[in-house]
């Protein structure tokens, strides 16, 4: 019986447990042999050490969500109160296919919690990559090799999106674990493509390029989107807020977003993005900018003239989210303190902000150059060569 931790185990007590950067389990005082096991990833689950042929396993009794400590106290007394008379004789529990337990315990136990706009992004991943990839597969039949294939396959394409998918589908599996499907998680043992840092943004002389390059579209279409592009400079929002804008979060006053991604935000307009949202033509369609095919659902995510237009402005190297770096990053340079750009960009605390705080070398060399002429002038130095 471990005693590296043991306490009484109480409802609250376990929902102060935190994740570590290891898997660790809290044994009960109360009902020796019982535990919480909690996971890196947030999971936690209740364990039990029986005797089985002769050696001690720890079996999985489920998720800490489906049951209090009580309950699971009375599981371990039914248990030992009613052990099985042979080890065989309790029937082999059948194992799901993976696309069939995403759709049935796992949605029912975790899909709810999240925000809709990540329910959203869920549904995008599960339903382009991970069902295509292991949805016919029986759980414990989805190999670590096949999981290294896949998430190569898709980093060399996307590596962000490579990252969102693999950290979904390591947390299904590890719920199947939860739930006795599986003893090992398939996807264990594999590092996530790393981040580039945040550290590109565009100059008042690129911005005048693109400027001039999104001036250039013409289609009906192609307007559309260089206004979307032009919202995300004007803005600072994310493009998942501004695609899925809707009528009825733009007000005389600025934008009220009911779901972004730290929750409900306003989002104040200046005068240039108010004309752009003003020249937008009022349709039937709930979103400001509808899909041309669907006008009942938003303009797709992708924007196909991101790749024409940066190409044509000699930025290549730009993304869109860099786009909301800029914002940032010029709102501080314009004196604007950080505190009020972290509220302006909806963050939910400072640190996140200061990523985007720095300064371009042209525009550190200038400030650097205007100093040095004021204390010049101060010291009664001449500035003339």
């Amino acid at each position: 019986m471990p005693a590296r931790d043991r306490r009484k185990l109480t409802d609250a007590a376990i929902a102060r447990l935190r994740p570590g950067e290891r898997e660790y389990t809290v044994w009960d005082r109360t009902v020796p042999g019982l535990g919480v096991r909690a996971r890196p990833t947030g999971g936690k689950t209740y364990v039990l050490l029986e005797e089985i042929e002769g050696r001690t396993k720890r079996i999985s009794l489920g998720p800490v969500s489906t049951m209090t400590v009580a309950e699971a106290r009375r599981s371990c007394h039914e248990r030992r109160a009613n052990p099985a008379p042979a080890a065989h004789a309790r029937p082999a529990r059948a194992v799901p296919l993976f696309r069939d337990f995403v759709e049935g315990e796992w949605k029912e136990a975790h899909f709810h919690r999240y925000k809709p706009a990540t329910r959203r992004g869920m549904l995008c991943t599960l339903e382009g990559r991970l069902l295509p990839a292991f949805g016919s597969k029986p759980l414990d039949r989805i190999a670590p090799a096949e999981v290294r294939k896949w998430f190569d396959a898709y980093s060399a394409t996307a590596p962000g999106g490579a990252n969102k998918g693999f950290g979904l589908l390591r947390q299904i599996m590890n719920f199947a674990i939860a739930r006795g499907y599986v003893e090992k998680n398939p996807a264990a043992g594999i590092a996530s493509n790393r981040r580039p840092k945040l550290t590109r943004f565009l100059s008042h002389e690129e911005v005048a390029r693109l400027h001039r390059a999104l001036d250039r579209r013409k289609g009906e279409g192609s307007r559309q989107q260089a206004d979307i592009v032009r919202l995300l400079l004007l803005t600072g929002c994310r493009r998942g807020e501004i695609l899925g804008l809707r009528w009825s979060e733009v007000r005389a006053d600025g934008l009220v977003l009911a779901d972004s991604k730290t929750g409900p935000r306003r989002v104040p307009l200046n005068a240039q993005a108010r004309r752009i949202l003003d020249r937008q033509p009022r349709t039937e369609s709930l979103f400001v900018f509808p899909s041309p095919l669907n006008p009942s659902r938003s303009r797709s995510y992708q924007l196909s003239i991101w790749d024409q237009v940066r190409e044509e402005a000699g930025i290549e190297d730009v993304r869109l989210h860099d786009l909301r770096h800029t914002h940032a990053s010029h709102a501080v340079m314009n004196g604007v303190p950080v505190p009020v750009v972290s509220r302006m960009l909806g963050h939910s605390n400072v640190r996140m902000t200061l990523r985007y705080a720095h300064l371009g070398d042209r525009e550190i060399e200038a400030d650097a150059e205007r100093i040095g002429e004021a204390i010049a002038e101060l010291m009664g130095l001449s500035t003339q060569r």
